[in-house]
């Protein structure tokens, strides 16, 4: 009952006390997935909206080339297709360069912060390449038609407005999902 401190296991405690704090407090107590799962949101947003603009970029190509056979002098009016793809490609630029700038790099990254990272990729990625994909079909059928009827030209455009704020809705949910970390 009267059985004195072992001074050894106390400091072996403390000791162990203090290591367990300074591990706490490192890089060691974010987990190791969470920059994996907040890079790969990352490079989502970039691989995913880069291919819909590609697609887009093609596909009315394809509609542009058959319009330059037959009517040379509207090939220009008809780029207005390719340049909308073009900009799908931008959404992920920007929510990429949001991300790698925000908590998606810090050290000390949250599991939630990297989740919000990866579903924000995702979101804006995926939401980029249906835009690209709309745009490139209705590019591609609309320069075509516009080629045989040119009033035709005012409906293509608000199509491919439309088909363009697919991707836009998918950037504005993808910066509300990154500012809510």
């Amino acid at each position: 009952a009267g059985e004195k401190p072992n001074r050894k296991n106390n400091s072996k405690q403390i000791k162990m006390l203090n290591l367990l704090s300074i591990l706490m407090q490192s890089d060691l107590a974010t987990p190791p997935s969470a920059a994996f799962f907040g890079n790969m949101g990352i490079a989502c947003a970039m691989s995913f909206t880069v291919i819909g603009g590609a697609y887009g970029t093609a596909k009315a190509g394809i509609g542009i080339a058959q319009v330059g056979i037959k009517k040379p002098g509207q090939v220009l009016s008809s780029l207005v297709p390719v340049i909308m793809a073009g900009m799908v490609g931008i959404y992920g630029l920007i929510i990429g360069i949001f991300l790698a700038a925000s908590k998606v790099q810090e050290t000390k990254l949250t599991t939630y912060s990297a989740f919000a990272g990866l579903g924000s990729g995702l979101c804006v990625g995926l939401s980029g390449l249906s835009a690209g994909v709309a745009i490139g079909i209705v590019g591609d059928a609309g320069v075509r038609a516009t080629a045989e009827q040119p009033r035709l030209f005012t409906g293509m455009l608000l199509i491919l407005v439309f088909a363009e704020a697919l991707g836009l809705y998918g950037l504005i949910v993808g910066l509300i999902l990154t500012a809510k970390n």
